[in-house]
């Protein structure tokens, strides 16, 4: 399985936002573990930089991307994900783009939060406990 992690995802470890940082937590395991392929898309990357610099520093943000970018493969944004996104229908064009990014890239799945958002998704979408479930009942 090879997930695309939606930004909010990544946000809940680096900024450990409980309830949530230990769900994704486990999941930045499976990946470490190589249980599960993880992606981040490149928007992510731009989003969590901006972010951590303004909260950390520029240095520390480039260690924390350094360290993600170890971890994670990172999906692309082409041409092709920016015109596809505009035709998929959603509400919000940046899930839009994170979602053809994420085909484009081959992942099978996304992790996220916010699943209403990615309700006209042509892949699987999962919740960050029920994606560990449905791991656990592969297992």
């Amino acid at each position: 399985m090879k997930v695309l992690f939606d930004t909010n995802v990544v946000l809940d470890v680096l900024l450990a936002r409980e309830p949530h940082a230990e769900f994704a937590s486990r999941l930045f395991s499976l990946v470490d573990n190589k249980v599960i392929g993880g992606m981040i898309c490149a928007t992510t990357v731009t989003t969590i930089h901006y972010l951590a610099s303004k909260a950390v520093g520029a240095k520390k943000a480039k260690t924390h991307l350094r360290a993600l970018m170890a971890l994670f493969d990172v999906a692309p944004v082409s041409r092709e994900a920016l015109t596809g996104a505009m035709e998929r229908g959603f509400d919000d064009y940046e899930d839009a783009v994170l979602h053809e990014a994420a085909l484009l890239s081959g992942a099978t799945a996304i992790v996220t939060r916010n699943g209403k958002d990615f309700a006209k998704a042509t892949l699987p979408v999962f919740e960050p406990v029920a994606l560990l479930a449905a791991i656990a009942g592969t297992r």
